[in-house]
């Protein structure tokens, strides 16, 4: 089954697929490595939550609460299918990870077996492609892929609160200057 629709040709692209691990598809291996992921993934959301509340209790700047959010946001994101989907839905066909299993075309929610996985060991949907190629022009790299990376929503949500922290680095993090007083 073509598990993937074009919406712009060359551009971008809906492509259903598992990710057994992290970003890329890496894995820390076996069921051991899958399930130190999903707990590390709720021990960081944890702090995350905790620092968050703390930001907005010290009535940080708005944009560095935006920034935490969209990363706290998506990784809850990341972690809900993490822990349930793997429980909750039964193995589809568009799963690379699950080779000679018996598969669905599409992905059933509560089926009456049960579903593929156990607890913590789900999969994360990742569903959206967006390539960028090398102009055709330039020597030795013309037509290949600066980036095809395939990712959801919630991994546009930390990319996003990730890469503002890097941009607004130092207008969030650095020295505010103090009021100097003059003596008179």
């Amino acid at each position: 089954m073509d598990e993937a629709r074009t919406v712009i040709p060359g551009v971008f692209r809906l492509f259903f697929i598992e990710n057994n691990g992290m970003a890329f598809g890496m894995e820390l291996g076996g069921d051991w490595g899958k399930l130190f992921l999903s707990l590390f993934r709720v021990a960081a959301v944890i702090v995350i939550g905790y620092y968050l509340w703390g930001l907005v209790k010290k009535n940080a700047s708005t944009l560095l609460i935006v920034c935490i959010s969209l990363i706290f946001a998506g990784a809850i994101g990341n972690i809900l299918d993490s822990i349930f989907y793997g429980k909750i839905f039964s193995a589809s066909c568009g799963n690379p990870w699950l080779i000679n299993r018996p598969c669905d075309d599409v992905a059933r929610m509560f089926p009456a077996e049960g579903g593929y996985g156990r607890w913590f060991h789900g999969q994360v949907v990742d569903m959206f492609q967006f390539t960028v190629r090398w102009p055709k022009w330039v020597p030795r790299l013309g037509g290949r892929y600066i980036f095809a990376a395939i990712f959801n929503l919630a991994d546009a949500a930390i990319s996003i609160g990730v890469i503002l922290l890097i941009i607004f680095n130092k207008r969030l993090f650095g020295k505010k200057k103090e009021d100097t007083v003059v003596p008179a």
